[in-house]
């Protein structure tokens, strides 16, 4: 009996890796027509932010404006990168690259006509966003925006970079 509750113990911490959550294998166009797996998604072992906005949401729009202030200085502080994926039906996709430059967004942009990859995640309001960790699982959630909430964003990376980091041996 010991031995199949050590064996039960190996699996079950074995298989709980296993169930994190990863970015599915979607084919989607950044906003100059080049297409991208997003399983492949990626900032160099860094933590990163998937935004799922529309040109039409206001509260989205102000919440990549938000983050748009900071941004800069969170890179320098996390190396965080944020992509900002526009889930604008194909007769509005022309009005996402003029939005993203008249707000001066630096963030790279993919194109999710069909909401096909922001329903993997469960998402059904925007904003929506996804945080994954440097290997590219998906370890935080949340949606809507209010005026701050994008601190919350900084700290769950800052967390995210925190455990990264090598503890001192004493």
């Amino acid at each position: 009996m010991k031995r199949i509750l050590i064996a039960f113990s190996v699996l079950l911490s074995m298989a709980s890796g296993a169930w994190a959550q990863r970015l599915p294998q979607i084919t989607l166009k950044d906003i100059s027509g080049k297409s991208i797996r997003v399983d492949t998604l990626s900032n160099g072992g860094k933590p990163f932010i998937i935004d799922f906005f529309a040109t039409w949401c206001k509260p989205c729009n102000r919440e990549l404006d938000a983050i748009a202030e900071v941004y800069e200085e969170w890179q320098e502080e996390t190396g965080v990168k944020v992509f900002a994926v526009s889930i604008d039906r194909a007769q509005n996709i022309n009005k996402v690259k003029p939005l993203v430059d008249n707000h001066g967004w630096t963030y790279d942009v993919l194109l999710d006509p069909n909401s096909e990859f922001r329903r993997t995640f469960g998402g059904e309001l925007i904003p929506y966003v996804v945080i994954c960790d440097g290997k590219g699982n998906v370890v935080y959630k949340h949606n809507g925006y209010t005026d701050g909430a994008e601190e919350e964003l900084i700290e769950k990376v800052r967390e995210l970079v925190t455990d990264d980091q090598p503890q001192d041996k004493k």
